[in-house]
């Protein structure tokens, strides 16, 4: 049960609903914390027009975004943000055997070497709080400077997501696999 009820469209105010016409044209999917977000209007606003642009007019190919969210889910343990996003990866081309892995906190064994680069780099920043210089190093050859600023805008947004998901319980979607393992990231 979430901790805050959804709001109908019909219950939001002029500025709630003017927001929420944003996430519903600019985005495949309104599940997510934005109905949480529209208490907090200014950061809604903000916050989805951020998350747009990271989750769906990045630089970054969808499977390295969608990789990068999936890490970010698993370190929260977020059942809602991993359901959302596991078919994504799967649909953008992350292999199911990564997939598992990651679920299972397992070290994925990568055949991409972009993917091995962006798993440890996320894994780093999210664990260690910083990055190695060599692979800082391999995600730039990947990525160019655009895309690993907006790797790291990727990580911390998302972050804040699971984070909204988790505190407010928000719950996965219906009909949505949120199966997570339990323990810590190997």
């Amino acid at each position: 049960m979430p901790r805050i009820e959804e709001l109908a469209p019909e219950q939001m105010d002029r500025q709630q609903a003017e927001i929420w016409q944003e996430v519903v044209q600019g985005r495949p999917s309104t599940n997510g914390p934005f109905n949480v977000w529209l208490r907090a209007p200014g950061m809604a606003r903000w916050a989805s027009r951020l998350g747009e642009h990271l989750r769906l007019h990045t630089v970054l190919d969808p499977r390295l975004s969608e990789l990068a969210i999936l890490v970010g889910a698993r370190h929260w343990n977020c059942a809602a943000e991993w359901a959302i996003h596991e078919p994504f990866a799967r649909r953008a081309g992350l292999s199911p055997e990564v997939i598992t892995s990651i679920n299972y906190k397992m070290e994925p064994e990568f055949e991409a070497q972009d993917e091995a680069a962006v798993y440890a780099f996320c894994r780093q920043a999210l664990e260690l709080t910083k990055v190695e210089q060599d692979t800082y190093e391999r995600c730039l050859e990947f990525l160019g400077e655009e895309g690993i600023v907006e790797l790291t805008g990727i990580v911390g947004y998302y972050c804040m997501v699971a984070l909204s998901l988790n505190v407010f319980e928000v719950p996965a979607p219906q009909g949505a696999q949120q199966e997570l393992s339990l323990g810590k990231m190997a």
